[in-house]
């Protein structure tokens, strides 16, 4: 397999220190260890990783698939994985990726989950299957770490991060999918903190290797004579192997069945069946029925870091379409002179190639800026300097959860599409690997969370329920880089801050109509419309910002137009406003409207 940068180093470097500044994080005591030169050794370490290792084994990982098979350690029919992924892992632990922004005392780096997001950016684009192993461990080991006793933490935190076990989210049943009111994984008070659990759950990603020592399921179950509905839901760790005295035995937890998937084929997707043998122990992590609160914490974290690998896939599949594009002879260009034998030009040349690979740039750029904000609001939730700070960037960093989520994977989607379709005939097939990319892209619009699960989280929970606070607080901050923008001489920059403004306000009026509404059904019809609205309204924020701080970069001596970097940045700004803000507007204008053709017709009429 060629070649592959994966991300634009000039990119990443400027959105985190000159767009997010995220070297100012260091002033916060948790980081004070650190600096820019630190989380460059980390970064760095990262994407050679990426790029040397990992990248070279993505295509194999994707063709030679998970299967059933015996497990060379126990003897035991078993899910065995690629046989270079426990290689991968083990050096993805040695890294420090798995305990990177966790504290030194459970053998974290502290490193701000801004740089830790980065870094997975890199790996994910390696090969987002073995570094979907690693985020699914870290945010286990976090769970445990949170909510667990000093018994959890010894027994399943500590390897996790280490690197010896692996961890898993196990949320979803066959019967009940998304709505987790519905499960049935029951759990039996056994004796202290350990309960009998049965059950199954499916669509558990990372739910069997055969390089790890042992797995950690967090895993949702309802303790006998709970309350109904999610009130009534506990977190549980059931590890594949539990500990009896000084021995680890089987513990009755089974990979019954694998799923063929169409993407991120690498990391095995499974289902899990609980106490076939009525010998599954679970023990409880938090507080009896609090376990979906919780398990939020997993989940969101998980939420970011699928917008970073949407992110990451949308860009894999840009850099080969922009080589592939440079090196393509085709045709000549449309004002050649017709009848001319002259020699045929790189299909780069061509204005529809080149709207394809200006649209990809943007797509990768601005939703990388878009989590990486994200992530710093997370950082500042948690180590920010008085306690109004903190609230404040929590209320943010779970008001742009969704959309740092649901933008990379929609519009990366669209990104990958255009991969493919730069390269014509050969993209659809399996010679290059941008088919296989827009496979991998697919999963992340419904990997935690589906897109209108999004939407009806965005607008049911943190919009309408919250009485806009979250929405109006992101505003405001929004509204203040307008200012800035609009301070400044330059025309461009005060033309783009005009245009925000205006949404700005369209939002405000949306939010006001959607008040008036009677019903629920009619307020959250077109939630998804509301979702994608903002989604492109906060890119388009981002693209402002990033142009704010290339002006300055302009001044401070990077030659100003002349730099191709700065002026490729101004190029997707003036795209991105041009092209995806108008239709910001009319999705706006949708929810206004509120059309109710599709809450209108009958099923039969379907």
């Amino acid at each position: 397999m060629n070649s592959n940068v994966l991300l634009s180093e000039r990119d990443m470097q400027f959105l985190l220190y000159d767009v997010h500044a995220v070297d100012e994080l260091t002033a916060f005591d948790y980081f004070s260890d650190h600096d820019r030169e630190t989380f460059e050794q980390f970064l760095s370490a990262c994407k050679r990783f990426a790029r040397e290792r990992m990248w070279p084994s993505y295509k194999q990982m994707d063709k030679e698939v998970p299967s059933f098979g015996e497990d060379a350690r126990s003897g035991q029919r078993a899910i065995c994985v690629h046989p270079r992924m426990g290689e991968l892992y083990s050096q993805l632990a040695n890294l420090g990726v798995l305990a990177a922004s966790r504290p030194y005392d459970v053998g974290g780096s502290q490193l701000p989950i801004t740089v830790s997001t980065a870094a997975m950016t890199w790996l994910m684009a390696g090969n987002l299957s073995a570094a979907g192993f690693a985020f699914l461990t870290t945010g286990a080991a976090h769970l445990v770490e949170a909510f667990g006793d000093t018994w959890l933490r010894t027994h399943f935190m500590k390897p996790m991060y280490a690197g010896r076990f692996t961890g898993t989210m196990a949320l979803t049943e066959p019967h009940a999918g998304s709505s987790l009111a519905d499960i049935r994984t029951s759990a039996t008070h056994d004796s202290g903190g350990r309960y009998r659990i049965r059950g199954s759950k499916i669509f558990i990603s990372g739910g069997a290797n055969n390089f790890s020592d042992n797995i950690v399921h967090l895993t949702l179950a309802r303790i006998e004579d709970s309350p109904a509905g999610t009130r009534g839901v506990s977190l549980f760790a059931v590890p594949k192997l539990r500990p009896e005295g000084d021995q680890w035995v089987p513990n009755d937890v089974q990979a019954s069945q694998l799923i063929e998937k169409i993407g991120w084929k690498g990391l095995p997707s499974v289902v899990l069946d609980y106490g076939s043998e009525d010998d599954c122990i679970g023990w409880l992590v938090g507080r009896p029925n609090d376990g979906l609160s919780h398990m939020f914490q997993m989940m969101n974290e998980a939420r970011i870091l699928v917008g970073a690998n949407a992110v990451a896939t949308a860009s894999v599949g840009y850099q080969e379409s922009l080589e592939y594009a440079k090196s393509r002879p085709q045709g000549r260009l449309i004002d050649t002179e017709k009848g001319s034998t002259g020699p045929q030009v790189p299909i780069a040349q061509h204005p529809d190639v080149r709207r394809m690979l200006l649209r990809q740039k943007c797509i990768v750029t601005g939703g990388l800026s878009l989590v990486l904000e994200t992530a710093k609001y997370q950082d500042i939730a948690a180590h920010g300097s008085s306690l109004t700070v903190r609230e404040r960037a929590q209320i943010l960093a779970d008001f742009m959860t969704p959309l740092a989520k649901t933008f990379p994977a929609e519009w990366g989607y669209e990104a990958n599409t255009l991969a493919v379709q730069v390269h014509g005939g050969y993209g659809y097939s399996s010679e290059y690997v941008v088919e296989a990319l827009l496979r991998d892209q697919k999963l992340n619009s419904i990997h935690e969370g589906t897109t209108g699960l999004q939407g009806l989280d965005l607008l049911g929970r943190k919009i309408l329920r919250d009485r806009g606070h979250g929405l109006q607080l992101w505003l405001e901050t929004i509204l203040g880089d307008l200012a800035l923008a609009q301070a400044t001489e330059s025309p461009e920059l005060k033309e783009y801050a005009a245009v925000l403004r205006a949404f700005v306000s369209q939002v405000q009026v949306t939010l006001r109509n959607l008040s008036s509404r009677t019903s629920l059904s009619s307020m959250l019809s077109h939630s998804t419309d509301m979702l994608l609205a903002l989604c492109s309204f906060a890119v388009g924020w981002q693209w402002l910002k990033i142009v704010t701080q290339a002006e300055r970069a302009a001044d401070g001596g990077l030659q100003g137009t002349k730099c191709p970097h700065i002026r490729g940045l101004r190029h997707c700004a003036q795209y991105w406003f041009a092209t995806e803000i108008p239709v910001a507007v009319a999705q706006l204008t949708r929810v206004d409207v509120a059309d109710s053709s599709f809450l209108d017709c009958s099923l039969d009429s379907l």
